[in-house]
């Protein structure tokens, strides 16, 4: 079956509670005879084997979870799961599911999974007779409380019972003593039964439990259980990390003892779920979300507690800022003020801002900035992971600061230099304020293009070095025997400059143009299409494509003068008939530059590459932009057509103008007459009057004379050789010239005067002939 709708994997649990993959293959449901019932059935999509053949009972519990997963228990200790490829399918399945057993889709449980027994059913009884009945807590009955323990996951219900059993009886801690014994004795077998216990009751995902467990007389005795994994031939050591290698470091003495004792429990607890506990499968993975919730709350109430706290965080930036802080201690406060800021991040909006307001003001921009003129490396990572946060909460109120800066240092060594890897944020014009009396905008883009953009820049200037004889012997080529360069590191580098590069030119517009244009910053940037690192060529010609994008005659005028396409399409040919990300995204930007119709550009690829790209036949791109340049060819000449044919008839108007004897009540035929009668004449006067302006006027306007001048069958050819528009344009013959202007589509307003010419094509003077005659 070729459905990807019923495509599924079939998994079963195994003895150790973890799913198995018996193989990938496609579902149906159908009647079989020998089961008596629909059934689901499951052909692997290798070999068509059976994988499952599983009867639609009436009462088995099915479960939908996660729009993708239908599990179920097919015995006490047999459970199964189909994850669907599509959700599509799931819905499918689970609809004819319900459909057997007379239940709604809308529901994510068939049914209760339980057998209630008759009391149960017709009897008001207390809660406490629905709970689970434990085994007394005894070394030999620990396999018993294991095997009930993991036999109870599979069902919600039944996990909340044993979860009130547990709590009602007080049961954990009775575990616990059990555990001392055990690792007294070094009784294996019961400890690896405690584990499974342990692991178990973490699943129950129950956060009353989770207080019990992680209070600190029982917390270290849990985490000792989970150090026998049976799966493991020597137990791990986790309470001795706890307990001896993992310090707990007080920078500034925390006084409150109930705030201590959180910071400890959210420590273990956090390690409790990210190093012993395995990660949990797909099936498994909302057993812990109150674990992970339990560790959220825990952070939330810590940074509350500390925010409170003023003479703590007075403290905390005092010594922060203060000179006679050793750097050893100043390195322990960073990092205080890192895990601080992170645990931020679990808090609402609301109180998120409140809290970097009051960093604010207790000055935590001065006293990073102290931290980022420090050598040491680890300290300077962890002021810029500050500034993230701090830039993510309010761009504006990190641009006000670093703008007060240029009055008392030099541009290296300005913070904004030194977080170049927060730039993105900081220039970005969507987030930038506009008040009543100044432009944030206006000013900060001011700011970053005076004091800041060189800086960017310097890597990619200095990496960019052009070879100065080739350059003295080549001027306008980009063949210049550039430097590009070979590490790695330097690579990263100026992709990393080159996507904030390219990020400027797509939102800032006078700035970075100026900046490219004074710079000659394009040039330089296409050195790097030479780079063995394809991933810094591509960087290169994303900004080009960038600027291309832009559509601005400004940056096509810079690019044909400096001929700037040569190093890209110089790339291309290098590349080869590789079918790699260079080549598409070359293709991609001619492709662009076709479809939009850039008429300058395509003039200036078709005039000095196309012999190099006509070779190129796997696209028809190329083909495409020399069929745009022919047809703005034929357009420009049936422009040149119109506007010899646009000066005739003003002649003709003119000399109605001064027709004194014309009758508005005559036929057209008539006045057509008159006007060719008078032609001649009329014709003479305007030439005498345009020659007489024309001498006053210099060689500039040559063009324009010899576009309107020619009265016989001369070719127009116009002085300005350099003239690209009309240089190979020549009147052709009548018949052609009827032929094109039919096919006009540019001046629909002519239709109707073309129409009426050919109209009367056959009626025209001798006189008006030889004008389009050759």
């Amino acid at each position: 079956m070729s459905d990807t709708r019923r495509r599924v994997k079939v998994y079963t649990l195994n003895e150790d509670r973890q799913w198995d993959d018996r193989g990938t293959g496609h579902v149906s449901s159908t009647f079989v005879e020998r089961l008596k019932g629909i059934s689901l059935l499951v052909r692997a999509e290798s070999d068509g084997s059976l994988l499952l053949e599983s009867k639609i009972s009436p009462n088995t519990a099915y479960q939908k979870q996660q729009d993708t997963l239908i599990v179920w228990s097919e015995a006490d200790n047999y459970d199964l799961a189909l994850s669907f490829q599509e959700k599509a399918g799931c819905d499918e399945i689970w609809e004819k599911i319900c459909q057997v057993q007379g239940k709604d889709p809308a529901l994510d449980i068939t049914q209760d999974p339980i057998d209630e027994s008759e009391e149960e059913r017709f009897e008001e009884i207390p809660e406490t007779s629905h709970l689970v009945e434990l085994p007394p807590c005894e070394l030999s009955r620990l396999e018993e409380i294991a095997d009930l323990v993991t036999s109870v996951l599979s069902s919600p219900i039944r996990r909340e019972k044993l979860a009130l059993a547990l709590m009602s009886e007080g049961y954990i801690k009775k575990l616990l003593g059990l555990f001392r014994v055990c690792e007294d004795l070094d009784n294996r077998e019961g400890l690896h039964h405690l584990y499974e216990i342990v692991r178990g009751v973490l699943f129950l995902n129950k956060a009353a439990l989770f207080e019990v467990m992680f209070s600190d007389d029982c917390i270290m005795d849990v985490v000792g259980c989970l150090e026998y994994d049976p799966a493991l031939v020597q137990p791990k050591r986790h309470r001795e990390f706890l307990t001896k290698t993992a310090k707990f470091k007080e920078v500034i003495p925390i006084t409150d003892s109930e705030l201590r004792q959180k910071i400890h429990q959210t420590y273990r607890v956090q390690y409790i779920q990210d190093i012993i506990l395995p990660t949990p499968s797909v099936f498994e993975e909302n057993f812990l979300s109150t674990l992970t919730s339990f560790i959220f709350f825990n952070k939330v109430e810590i940074v509350s507690m500390l925010q409170e706290d003023e003479k703590f965080l007075t403290e905390v930036f005092a010594q922060l800022t203060d000179e006679a802080t050793e750097d050893s201690k100043r390195r322990e406060l960073v990092n205080f003020v890192k895990e601080f800021c992170a645990f931020s991040q679990t808090l609402q909006p609301q109180n998120r801002d409140a809290f970097f307001k009051t960093l604010a003001n207790l000055g935590i921009l001065p006293a990073l900035e102290i931290v980022m003129g420090m050598d040491d490396l680890q300290v300077r990572a962890a002021a810029t992971d500050i500034f993230s946060y701090l830039v993510e909460f309010s761009p504006s109120m990190v641009r006000e600061f670093v703008m007060q800066e240029p009055q008392q240092t030099d541009d290296d060594v300005l913070l904004i230099n030194v977080l170049m890897g927060l730039l993105r944020t900081l220039i970005d014009p969507e987030n930038m304020l506009a008040s009543t009396n100044k432009t944030e905008k206006t000013e900060f883009l001011s700011f970053f293009y005076k004091y800041c953009m060189h800086v960017l820049t310097a890597p990619l200037l200095a990496n960019t070095a052009h070879d100065k004889i080739s350059k003295d012997l080549q001027e306008g080529s980009t063949k210049i025997n550039p430097v590009c360069p070979d590490n790695f590191q330097t690579a990263q580098l100026l992709a990393l400059i080159l996507e904030l590069l390219t990020f400027c030119v797509e939102h800032h517009t006078y700035h970075i143009k100026t900046y490219i244009m004074n710079k000659d910053l394009l040039r330089r940037v296409l050195v790097l299409m030479n780079s063995k690192h394809t991933f810094l060529a591509l960087c290169a010609l994303r900004f080009m494509r960038r600027i291309i994008g832009l559509k601005d005659e400004y940056y096509n005028r810079y690019i044909i003068k400096g001929n700037l396409f040569e190093p890209v399409i110089n790339a291309l040919l290098d590349n080869g008939t590789r079918y790699n990300l260079l080549n598409s995204a070359t293709i991609e930007l001619f492709e662009f530059i076709k479809v939009e119709d850039v008429k300058s550009l395509i003039a200036h690829i078709v005039d000095n590459f196309y012999k190099a790209l006509e070779s190129i036949e796997y696209v028809q791109t190329f083909k495409g932009l020399k069929g745009r340049y022919e047809q703005e060819k034929d357009r420009q000449s049936q422009r040149l057509n119109r506007y010899r044919r646009d000066a005739r008839s003003m002649d003709e108007d003119e000399e109605l103008l001064f027709n004194d004897d014309d009758d508005d009540d005559e036929s057209e035929a008539v006045e057509k007459s008159r006007m060719e009668e008078d032609f001649a004449d009329s014709y003479g006067k305007y030439m005498e009057a345009k020659k007489g302006a024309a001498n006053g006027a210099n060689g500039a306007n040559n063009n324009g004379k010899a576009a309107v001048s020619p009265p016989a069958s001369q070719a127009v050819t116009p002085n300005n050789s350099s003239a690209s528009s009309v240089k190979t344009v020549a009147l052709p013959a009548t018949p052609v010239v009827k032929t094109a202007m039919v096919g006009l589509v540019d001046y629909p307003d002519d239709e109707d005067e073309e129409e009426e010419e050919e109209e009367e094509e056959e009626e025209q003077s001798p006189r008006k002939r030889p004008r389009l005659s050759s």
